[in-house]
């Protein structure tokens, strides 16, 4: 039983993406297809690592983490080794995505200050303030 085969496009279109974001793929050794004279031939596995690229992405992963787990999956024998791998490289996405919602936290309530200063310093110079002059808001 042979392979099914895909060309660039047939890929591009299943998933959503440019022919240039599958060759930048490639050119960073995610995907690996045949030649066949010019034309770039893919087969089930590169569809496979395509749609564990673009997978690995959406977790915020980087490319070389996304090739290693790949490339791991490849090579393994035995999967407790690439299951270890994704577990420890998960666990430090997620902590980054963590420290994110703190940081952004922080800066919303920064921001929400701002306002109600802003929102105060309208409100007193529309109540009798005609042209008396700038006003600091800024604390």
């Amino acid at each position: 039983m042979t392979d099914a085969t895909y060309t660039i496009t047939e890929l591009a279109r299943e998933f959503g993406l440019t022919t240039r974001a599958i060759r930048f793929y490639e050119d960073h050794g995610l995907i690996a297809p045949t030649r066949a004279g010019r034309n770039r031939v893919y087969g089930n596995r590169d569809k496979v690592r395509l749609k564990l690229t673009l997978r690995g992405k959406r977790l915020g992963l980087s490319l070389s983490e996304i090739r290693e787990l790949i490339d791991m999956y490849d090579a393994a024998k035995d999967e407790r080794a690439q299951v270890e791998r994704l577990q420890e490289v998960l666990r430090k996405r997620r902590n980054v995505l963590e420290q994110q919602r703190e940081d952004i936290e922080v800066v919303l309530g920064e921001i929400a200050a701002f306002e109600e200063q802003c929102r105060n310093f309208l409100e007193s110079s529309n109540k009798g303030s005609k042209g008396t002059g700038r006003r600091n808001i800024s604390g």
